[in-house]
């Protein structure tokens, strides 16, 4: 790994970009000199107060479509715990790159940006490189939305999501449906209830069905949906009978599935005592295995790993949700430096070995990508 990559993971970890409540700006000026003083042609764009998406090309001379890396630079917030280790970056003991975003997904931006650097004069006789950095990725995808919103994607012919799979190559991923269920009652003194309608009661009534309710059928790779009630909030005061509660639910797909009939199916079992609004509707991801390309990601990546390779899907949700249909769905590969168990973690790291294995990694694709015939 060369002491720039490090270098950049660092001063991208120093920036504070947790969201909610969402704040890029700083961190994506930084990056978009950064990028330029590289050669690369840069284009910012704000999609609300401190919001900020960046496209950053390298022009090929050869015909064809570039290849596309994306990332997100916002990150989530700190939680509750006390961490042990600078959240924004200054530290590192024996093998570990310590922040906030060090694996979810800064040190994957910074691999991947100077792995283009590294072999800019291959790229610049090839098709290209383009790089695709959100923000407001973790609260629903808010940047990759409005970059399509304002049409400013550019065409590309494969896409490489940087997000953490300790650089295993990774097929797609399960999609996402967040939905709100409100129950309405009628307020009364606390100490004469049976003046009021309880919308708790009727919420907790509506959580004891949504315990037995099946999204849909179990998909060969991507296995059963999942179904979690992740937030409640009712009730204004402890003597007053509450009129209005909501609890948000996390349910996670598969291409099987269709969201809009899982959404009307819960509707159906909750009954007329639920109102259901749709918070984040984002489509599972999953390119064919038997793709030239992603066939030859996979011999790139197999030296890195003792057991044969095998098609494999994460759990989470990325922006390839809403970039792919919208790029005409090129083939994708999930494939990051970072721990897939240290997202959201405290004391996140993301381990050197790693980072430097995905800089070369990504330099081998750049540089196939280049002589490749394809389009």
């Amino acid at each position: 790994m060369t002491g720039v990559t490090l270098s950049l993971a660092q001063q991208l970890l120093g920036f504070n970009t947790i969201n909610p409540p969402g704040d890029e700006a700083a961190c994506m000026a930084f990056f978009a000199d950064w990028l330029q003083v590289q050669g690369f042609d840069v284009t910012l764009s704000g999609f609300g107060e401190k919001r900020f998406n960046l496209i950053a090309r390298l022009h090929g001379s050869k015909p064809g479509k570039p290849l596309a890396f994306t990332g997100h630079l916002d990150t989530v917030p700190l939680g509750n715990q006390t961490w042990q280790y600078d959240p924004f970056g200054s530290d590192l003991t024996s093998d570990r790159l310590y922040g906030r975003g060090s694996s979810d997904m800064k040190a994957a931006v910074a691999a991947f940006a100077v792995a283009c650097v590294t072999h800019q004069a291959a790229i610049r006789a090839g098709k290209g490189v383009v790089m695709i950095i959100t923000g407001g990725e973790e609260t629903g995808c808010d940047g990759a939305k409005a970059l399509i919103d304002a049409g400013e994607l550019p065409p590309v012919g494969a896409l490489i999501v940087g997000e953490p799979t300790a650089n295993y190559p990774v097929i797609g991923h399960k999609g996402a449906l967040w939905l709100r269920c409100e129950t309405r009652g009628k307020t009364a003194h606390g100490a004469m209830p049976e003046l009021g309608i309880n919308a708790i009661y009727l919420a907790t009534e509506a959580l004891g069905k949504i315990q037995h309710f099946e999204p849909g059928a179990a998909h060969p790779l991507m296995k059963k949906p999942t179904l979690n009630v992740g937030r409640i909030r009712g009730g204004l005061n402890i003597n007053s009978v509450p009129d209005h509660t909501e609890f948000d639910v996390d349910i996670r797909t598969a291409p099987n599935l269709q969201h809009a009939t899982i959404r009307q199916n819960l509707t159906t079992a909750l009954g007329d005592n639920v109102t259901i609004s749709t918070l984040v509707d984002l489509p599972a991801v999953l390119s064919p295995q038997e793709n030239g390309w992603i066939s030859g990601v996979y011999r790139r990546c197999q030296k890195l790993h003792s057991a044969t390779l095998e098609a494999k899907i994460m759990p989470y949700f990325t922006d390839a949700s809403l970039l792919l249909p919208a790029l005409e769905h090129p083939p994708c590969i999930i494939l990051g430096p970072g721990e897939p168990g240290m997202a959201h973690q405290t004391d996140e790291y993301c381990l050197l070995s790693r980072l430097e294995e995905a800089e070369i990694i990504y330099g081998e694709l750049i540089t196939d990508w280049q002589s490749s015939e394809e389009v």
